[in-house]
């Protein structure tokens, strides 16, 4: 048993390093339904963005450092023999949620910001085929999106495609000042809007959102109104686009602005989601 494993995973702790090791760790994920093998591309807490919700502790701007693709190996064989073939699922996951859905490459920043990212895709989908599990679970990427159009992840997201791949591409807000306060960029939604059918056109992709109550208040109409302007012309523009994974908080942000933040009602959410779903876009909502 590693360490860390003696206890249930739950939706309300994503603890990176229960697993004990450096890239691979597992988490029961509200969106997943199940269990998500995550793998971690960034494991200083770099991030090119700085999301206020962001959990990661210690988060800093930058990129990972090299990766040892041959430890990441070894690790996610070591839990992919836990999960398929030992009794990981009846030692540390709930009832009701003990199916694995998914590898996830993710973590504790921007996973395309991994120059490797692409000998990352290759070696799993190695692993994926060795367990007999190509095809039978998703491969997925949770990116923010920020990187699409270079070579290495251009590359990456391809091989994706052929691995039942599927990408969570981040758009919380869609005007500026949107998405400078809620993820500490100065991104152009606009250009934010090209990445997404960049993405989409290589790898099924869903755009993923998470709202939340800002000193107490909702994001205003204006800036709700300008998300379902953009979503709409997405859902015109990229066929590929498969729909919407919405959210709420479920764990603590770990930013200076954690104490700003709280929980949207559910009635709010799911008012939401019916607005995105009246575009003709299928939404997967988690409170």
């Amino acid at each position: 048993m590693t360490r860390g494993q003696d206890r249930l995973l739950s939706v309300a702790d994503h603890d990176r390093d229960r697993a004990g090791m450096t890239y691979v760790y597992p988490v029961v994920s509200r969106r997943a339904g199940g269990v998500s093998v995550g793998v971690n591309l960034n494991p200083n807490n770099a991030c090119n963005w700085r999301c206020i919700y962001c959990q990661v502790p210690d988060l800093q701007r930058g990129g990972p450092p090299p990766l040892d693709l041959d430890r990441l190996e070894e690790e996610l064989r070591a839990m992919l023999t836990d999960v398929v073939h030992g009794d990981f699922m009846v030692r540390a996951v709930p009832e009701g949620m003990r199916r694995l859905n998914d590898v996830a490459i993710s973590g504790n920043g921007e996973p395309t910001s991994a120059r490797e990212f692409p000998r990352v895709v290759e070696r799993i989908g190695r692993i994926l085929e060795d367990f007999g599990l190509a095809g039978g679970i998703k491969l997925i990427l949770i990116s923010n999106g920020s990187l699409a159009g270079r070579a290495h992840v251009s590359a990456g997201l391809a091989a994706m495609a052929g691995l039942n791949g599927e990408v969570w591409f981040k758009l919380d807000r869609a005007t500026r000042a949107g998405i400078a306060q809620v993820n500490g960029t100065a991104t152009d939604p606009a250009a934010h809007f090209r990445r997404l059918a960049t993405v989409a056109g290589l790898c099924p992709t869903w755009v993923q959102t998470c709202m939340f109550s800002l000193d107490g208040s909702p994001p205003a109409p204006a800036e709700i109104d300008a998300y379902l302007s953009l979503l709409r012309r997405g859902r015109a523009e990229i066929p590929a686009l498969r729909g919407v994974l919405l959210y709420g908080l479920a764990r603590p942000s770990l930013q200076a602005e954690a104490a700003r933040l709280d929980p949207l009602p559910e009635s709010w959410l799911r008012g939401l989601a019916a607005r995105i779903e009246a575009l003709g876009l299928p939404v997967r909502l988690s409170v």
